[in-house]
């Protein structure tokens, strides 16, 4: 039973007086609205309307029943009328910088989003460098950083990414599988340029914390071209979850050390809201916040 539905095929009929009028109003048959109101006092153990061949009446436990089921619906209405009044707000121009390996992540949940608010303009430029958002014209950038520096701008935290060692599977067979963070030493490794973490890894494990200096062959600025050269093995480097997840699921990764990963780092908003952008970023950033949520593992 849709409780919601025939509570308003309950009021539509009392207003308006008998289930032939309620009927024609809401479309539907007579017979149909005559049956959701029997199978409505079965499931309260109550009688809600007498009828006769010429007339209806409420009884008491139909006229309580009227009146609380009006409440619901009517707070239904106001919340629809709300949320409508809040979509049409959401209008203008929201201009976005995100990592170009986050993009991934941002247009998968953008659909949905315009479905929301079709009368906003998204534009996100992908970019692995930090750039200034003031002089860049940005409204919101997003960043993954370990911490955040203290800023006149406004930041908001979406989730946190976890940071493990991936290779090619078949890599190097003859150096063997790292079974230890000392055994790292041996395999040559892959870097992402602007990470906190170019040289030195610091692991955590079930034996507690790991530090290993490293020498990466190639040193690159994006952490897209860093996962297609480990796929292409070119050795060992870390990823965040985000991007390693799939090329792990498919085979064309292997996870290696599994006990072990580098300190999770933190998915940032951080913006340069003013009175007019307000809405049109808190909105994008709900929305943001919820994929994340359903796209990134727990963090541990």
């Amino acid at each position: 039973m849709d409780k919601l539905s025939v509570m308003q095929a309950f009021c539509r009929i009392v207003d308006r007086g008998n289930f032939a009028r309620a009927a024609e109003d809401l479309g539907v048959s007579a017979t149909l609205l005559s049956r959701e109101v029997r199978l409505l006092e079965e499931n309260l153990g109550t009688m809600l309307i007498t009828r006769t061949t010429r007339s209806m009446s409420l009884t008491q436990a139909g006229r309580v029943h009227y009146d609380e089921a009006k409440g619901i619906l009517d707070a239904v209405h106001r919340v629809e009328d709300n949320i409508r009044e809040s979509a049409r707000a959401v209008v203008g121009h929201l201009q976005i910088n995100a990592p170009l390996s986050f993009g991934q992540l941002v247009g998968a949940m953008l659909p949905a989003f315009l479905r929301c608010y079709p009368d906003l303009r998204v534009s996100p430029t992908l970019d692995d460098r930090v750039i200034d958002m003031v002089e860049g014209g940005f409204d919101l950038t997003l960043r993954i950083r370990s911490s955040l520096k203290v800023s006149t701008l406004r930041a908001r935290r979406l989730g946190v990414v976890r940071v493990g060692i991936s290779r090619h599977p078949v890599v190097w067979p003859e150096r063997g599988t790292p079974t230890t963070p000392a055994d790292l030493s041996a395999h040559v490794v892959v870097g992402y340029l602007l990470s906190e973490h170019l040289t030195r890894w610091d692991l955590r494990g079930p034996d507690g914390a790991f530090s290993l200096a490293v020498d990466p062959c190639a040193r690159v600025s994006s952490s897209v071209v860093l996962r297609d050269l480990l796929i292409a093995g070119c050795g060992l480097g870390t990823l965040p979850d985000f991007i390693s997840r799939a090329p792990e699921v498919s085979g064309a990764l292997q996870r290696v050390l599994h006990r072990f990963e580098l300190p999770p780092r933190e998915i940032w908003a951080i913006s340069t809201v003013g009175p007019s952008k307000h809405l049109r970023i808190a909105a994008f950033l709900d929305h943001l916040e919820q994929a994340l949520a359903r796209e990134l593992p727990p963090s541990v």
